[in-house]
């Protein structure tokens, strides 16, 4: 990949106040992004702005968002990748805070206004924080809230998913990684965004908390009423993936599953801040074995 074009032609004016600045990467996605902006649009009551990069946007993804008097945007003539993308788009940011959402996502209503009220109880900028997906499908995530509404636009069942949204069975939860995501913008300068090295992005999620983590961050809560519905991997069987895994040891000598699973206890219920985590001797013989095989491209 080369990035031979970066654009960012407009800035909109957002509400005034605006307290949210909203980052979609989109690739090639129109009729999902169409609908989760439509959802925002909807389903919102936080003052916000809206920010699309366009990856490449050849399916008239440009066209569409150039046409939209709301909506901010940047652009790379190729596709670039999420985390490069995150990054070019948080350049355009004006609100306090920075949510990250994928554009097969759709906001259900009350999603912003349940993220804010952890933000004002919390009193501070030192924190994570997720909303609860709704997926269709089963993956052994305990986070998720598994109930089929369609995966696909065309199958999609809103007036279902409107329906009963609120009573689907879920409580906050421990180690917020994945999008929908929200840092104070303070936070997301200071550990420099999303890190390129994982281009074009697995494994970006956890290096993200991971560098949270690092700079002192203990508070990663999945926020149970704050809740989306993500339609599932619409742009990853698209792209070619990296070995986002092998860097993550290579970088942090230590797995992202020992981050999520025994440091931030991701899906688990919430009980306060995360407390620190000593290897024992098994575990640490263990990453050192893995981050060998990391440096020889094998896991």
């Amino acid at each position: 990949m080369q990035i031979t074009e970066l654009i960012r032609p407009r800035r909109v004016d957002p509400p005034t106040g605006a307290v949210l600045s909203l980052l979609i990467p989109s690739w090639n996605n129109l009729e999902y992004l169409r609908l989760c902006i439509d959802s925002i649009r909807r389903h919102s009551v936080v003052p916000l702005q809206i920010i699309v990069h366009v990856n490449d946007g050849r399916d008239g993804t440009l066209e569409w968002v150039k046409s939209q008097p709301d909506i901010d945007y940047t652009h790379s003539v190729e596709n670039i990748g999420v985390c490069y993308a995150l990054n070019h788009a948080r350049s355009l940011a004006r609100g306090e805070y920075i949510v990250y959402i994928n554009d097969d996502m759709y906001v259900c209503p009350g999603w912003d206004t349940a993220l804010m009220d952890e933000v004002r109880a919390i009193g501070h900028p030192w924190f994570f924080l997720s909303s609860t997906m709704i997926e269709p499908r089963a993956t052994g995530n305990p986070a998720v809230i598994v109930q089929d509404f369609g995966s696909t636009v065309a199958e999609f069942r809103e007036a279902s998913l409107l329906a009963g949204y609120e009573s689907l069975p879920q409580n906050d939860w421990m180690g917020a990684t994945w999008p929908p995501n929200i840092v104070h913008k303070d936070v997301w300068d200071l550990v420099g965004g999303y890190s390129v090295e994982f281009s074009p992005g697995l494994y970006s999620d956890p290096d993200f908390s991971m560098k949270l983590w690092t700079m002192g961050v203990r508070l990663y809560k999945g926020v149970a009423k704050s809740r989306v519905y993500h339609f599932m991997s619409k742009s990853l069987g698209r792209v070619a993936l990296n070995e986002g895994d092998k860097t993550f040891v290579r970088k942090w000598g230590i797995t992202s599953g020992f981050l999520t699973r025994r440091m931030l206890r991701r899906g688990q219920p919430f009980t306060g801040a995360a407390t620190d985590v000593l290897a024992g001797g098994g575990h640490r013989l263990k990453m050192t074995w893995k981050r060998v095989r990391a440096s020889f491209g094998k896991l």
